[in-house]
């Protein structure tokens, strides 16, 4: 059976998706098919005769392999607004049974699959789907990317104990300098890892803010593959 790992997040723009990618190419330089999936995205491009998304494009390039952009991507938005408006604006239903098929073709192209949820771990996709029902319908245990900027502490925190009291395994968390400016960082990562019950797997600079790599630590990959 594959392994994998579901990549949630604080809140929208903390950084899942260069977490998800820097865990793709970490994986990768392991020798392993590493393929990126993102069930549900708000936010695209027309692009060669079909909406894309810019997140769901950086993990199909990041993984190097020839997937159909939609099987990487089987709900695919225009407006960047919550899921389920952007679905109940056309008129459509997310539904599990398309994103397990297009999983399953995923997980058939690879030994490792990294999968992005969309926003934070409640955010609905449908009357009765949110990313924490569907983290849960995949099976995969998580990852929870804190952005690193103030009010983290709480968002990290009230997270932890969403995951957790779900059912599903939380692995540990990624911090994501969302702001490179942040006052006291080093002093609320310290926070986080003494309140938090998991492992911290690496502190990375968030994309663009190329200066703000002064705590930056790799992700450590040896807990992703000790699943």
């Amino acid at each position: 059976m594959n392994r994998g790992v579901f990549v949630t997040g604080t809140d929208t723009g903390c950084g899942k998706t260069h977490t998800s990618v820097e865990l793709i190419r970490v994986l990768r330089a392991r020798g392993l098919r590493v393929a990126g999936f993102k069930p549900v995205a708000a936010g695209a491009d027309w692009c060669d005769g079909e909406w894309r998304n810019d997140d769901a494009s950086a993990l199909l390039a990041a993984s190097g392999l020839d997937l159909p952009y939609a099987t990487v991507n089987p709900y695919c938005f225009a407006p960047a607004i919550a899921p389920h408006l952007a679905a109940a604006e056309e008129c459509t239903t997310i539904s599990p049974g398309p994103i397990r098929a297009a999983f399953a073709k995923v997980c058939g192209a690879s030994d490792f699959v990294v999968v992005e949820g969309a926003g934070g771990w409640r955010v609905p996709l449908g009357p009765d789907l949110d990313i924490q029902r569907l983290a849960l319908a995949l099976g995969l245990p998580v990852i929870l990317v804190v952005g690193l900027r103030l009010g983290c502490l709480n968002h990290a925190l009230l997270s932890e104990q969403a995951i957790k009291a779900s059912g599903a395994m939380l692995l540990g968390w990624v911090g994501s300098q969302v702001d490179p400016d942040m006052p006291r960082l080093q002093q609320n990562i310290a926070t986080l890892e003494s309140a938090l019950p998991v492992p911290c797997l690496g502190i990375l600079p968030h994309a663009g803010a190329a200066g703000a790599v002064d705590c930056a630590s790799p992700i450590a990959i040896d807990t992703v593959l000790g699943l």
